[in-house]
């Protein structure tokens, strides 16, 4: 057996005073996800972080503010054949609108208990949806 291919990102857990979870969706793509992306070679995931939420979200976070939820492993929605290495963290916000920049393409807010027929990114739904429903 070959050892799988991986991709390393750092991700984040946005959630509002609802209970309702911040998440994207990639341009030409189906999958709904957390917003974040790659780990670049020698950047601390927070900062790693911190960086992808301007680029996707044109919002600002502090690093030394994120509080690790720890690492998860999955599959990659977008990337066939890729597994995925999540550095999570949760960030805390007061804003509630958010708009798109960069590759996002949609960015909803998503009630973890509801019944919504999206199609969430293996990590998103194996992983993170049950975290939120403890």
């Amino acid at each position: 057996m070959s050892e799988s291919k991986q991709i390393h990102i750092a991700a984040a857990v946005i959630t509002d005073r609802a209970g309702r979870v911040l998440l994207v969706r990639k341009r030409n793509t189906k999958w709904f996800m957390q917003p974040g992306g790659k780990i670049e070679s020698g950047e601390r995931p927070e900062v790693a972080l911190a960086r992808e939420l301007q680029e996707e979200l044109n919002a600002s976070f502090n690093p030394d503010e994120m509080v690790p939820l720890g690492r998860f492993t999955d599959l990659a929605a977008n990337e066939p054949g890729y597994m995925l290495i999540a550095d999570m963290f949760r960030v805390s916000t007061e804003e509630t609108h958010f708009l798109p920049a960069a590759e996002i393409e949609e960015v909803i807010w998503f009630e973890p208990s509801g019944n919504q027929s999206l199609q969430l990114a293996p990590l998103t739904k194996n992983h993170i949806l049950s975290m939120l429903e403890r």
